[in-house]
């Protein structure tokens, strides 16, 4: 019984490291000085899964599926989320506030700033780079993760068809997804089924 016990603390161990929470809450409010739009996500995944390694791949998309689910900003969400799988409850207010409380910050200085000089062409051209940024950081971590994903034919084409239903007709996207959910599950129970038969 020893034996068989030991692997499972090991396994407890590297999905849920032991992470102090003075330094959770500096990571996360090194991230909310940081990050900015629609980056965050991807910065948070750079520094938590690739760079600390706090959380696996499959536990960051599972905590990016709850974030768009649930109301709120998704980065905050993803933050809530992986605070939570590391230190409980505890861990996810600490993670929250080191997002909200720097971005705040930074955000009231720079109003104050654009209050003042967005008249100025070079305060746009500074916004545009800002926003290409933002564009990349999101589209590096979509294709890294994308990577890793299952080349199935449900995912594919419940990806496919949300994109087209949200990001071409413009459709909202709750009710795309509440519609998609039962002919995914349904796809994936199909493509399950197939090779049982084969066999």
């Amino acid at each position: 019984m020893a034996a068989e016990a030991s692997p499972a603390v090991e396994a407890s161990a590297v999905v849920r490291p032991s992470v102090g929470l003075p330094r959770l809450l500096a990571a996360f409010v090194r991230l909310g000085t940081v990050t900015f739009g629609g980056g965050l996500q991807s910065w948070i995944h750079r520094e938590i899964v690739d760079r600390l390694g706090w959380v696996d791949e499959d536990t960051f998309l599972s905590g990016m599926t709850v974030a768009r689910v649930v109301p709120g900003a998704n980065g905050v969400n993803v933050a809530l989320y992986v605070g939570f799988k590391l230190r409980g409850a505890v861990g996810a207010a600490a993670a929250v506030l080191g997002m909200i409380v720097p971005a705040f910050c930074v955000i009231l200085c720079l109003g104050y700033l654009y209050r003042r000089f967005g008249h100025l062409a070079e305060v746009h051209f500074v916004l545009a780079g800002l926003a290409a940024a933002g564009v990349g950081a999101t589209l590096t971590m979509g294709i890294k993760v994308g990577r890793r994903l299952p080349r199935d034919f449900a995912t594919s084409l419940t990806a496919a068809a949300v994109f087209a239903l949200v990001g071409v007709l413009r459709l909202p996207m709750i009710p795309v997804v509440l519609g998609l959910i039962p002919i995914s599950v349904g796809l994936a129970l199909l493509q399950e089924r197939r090779p049982r038969h084969g066999s």
